[in-house]
């Protein structure tokens, strides 16, 4: 079964960037759409961000992030990026990646397969 494993979180102040690394093991991720999401205390999980498989296309969910948040993904290290950029009090949150097998992104996150269990992010000052 795909494993996924989320990095990077941590303590940020206002305006500080992350890069936050989605990895899997035994698994290539070529073949999946990986997809981010965020989930805040008391708050509906929601999504952030996807890129298709091939790594031609993104999708964003939250227009919030539109213009400070990019994903990439490096085919060679089998890993997924989210580099947050400029980042605010309100995107504090745990961030977890999921992966979907289909070349495109998908609409909604009940049609992802598969799940890390996320990595902190606290921005504060």
């Amino acid at each position: 079964q795909l494993q996924l494993v989320e990095s990077g979180g941590g303590l940020v102040q206002p305006g500080g960037s992350l890069r936050l690394s989605c990895a899997a093991s035994a698994f290539t991720l070529d073949y999946y759409a990986i997809g981010w999401f965020r989930q805040a205390p008391g708050k509906e999980r929601e999504g952030v961000l996807c890129i298709s498989s091939n790594g031609d296309s993104t999708k964003y969910y939250a227009d919030s992030v539109k213009g400070r948040f990019t994903i990439s993904r490096d085919h060679a290290k089998n890993t997924v990026y989210l580099q947050m950029n400029n980042l605010k009090p309100e995107d504090t949150a745990v961030y977890y990646c999921a992966a979907d097998y289909a070349l495109l992104c998908p609409q909604y996150a009940i049609e992802y397969d598969y799940w890390g269990l996320g990595t902190q992010v606290t921005v504060s000052s």
